[in-house]
């Protein structure tokens, strides 16, 4: 067997380890999602990631710059497994509801950081570079959810993506609480709220209403 010669072993251990940039993203992705943005200094992040100070402003000159990409990470990997969960669903109620199939999953996992965007708008405020990110990320997926409910033939997607997001972001801190379940109770009144945004719903309310002043005679 070919042994390594003391260089070709260096090169593979540099290798093997991430470069500067991702190190630099992962250690901050976790200190973010425990703690905060405000809480979280440069000067830890660059001594957990193990970077020179100057390596870290190379790659990010400023913090801000660093809770931008970190945002943007967050965004796309939640985006990317709701939308494999989206293409795995049979109807389009079903695609409505894959967000909570995965919020479900993450909750039960206990990870920290799936209310990160509500975390950081709070912390930053709307009027903030962050904040305005953290709602611009939010608004993408409100978008998202009224081009499903005009493929489901619902009333008012737009109205509706608000409504549901207003049942995500609770789902978000009831689990922050520490309620297992969240996703799976609003998903439940999701359905509820799909039924409501469908054409026929007026007519169908009528006449369960009818249908009860019957049984009442």
């Amino acid at each position: 067997m070919d042994r390594m010669d003391g260089r070709d072993h260096g090169r593979a251990q540099v290798a093997q380890r991430p470069a500067a940039r991702e190190r630099i993203l992962e250690t901050s992705y976790e200190l973010f999602a425990r703690r905060g943005v405000r809480d979280v200094g440069v000067d830890e992040i660059i001594a957990r990631s193990g970077v020179a100070k100057a390596t870290f402003y190379r790659h990010f000159p400023s913090k801000e710059a660093l809770v931008l990409a970190y945002m943007d990470r967050w965004y796309r990997t939640r985006h990317d497994a709701i939308e494999d969960a989206i293409a795995r669903s049979h109807t389009p109620d079903d695609a409505l509801l894959a967000a909570f199939t995965v919020l479900d999953d993450w909750f039960r996992r206990g990870t920290a950081e799936v209310s990160t965007f509500l975390h950081v708008m709070i912390e930053m405020g709307p009027e903030h570079p962050l904040g305005r990110a953290a709602m611009g990320h939010l608004a993408a997926i409100r978008r998202r959810l009224a081009a499903l409910a005009e493929a489901a033939g619902l009333d008012d997607p737009e109205g509706f993506a608000w409504s549901f997001h207003i049942l995500t972001k609770g789902a978000m801190v009831a689990a922050i609480e520490g309620d297992r379940q969240a996703a799976t109770r609003a998903r439940g009144l999701a359905r509820i709220l799909i039924d409501l945004h469908r054409p026929d719903w007026a007519e169908r309310a009528s006449q369960g209403k009818a249908q009860m002043h019957d049984a009442g005679r």
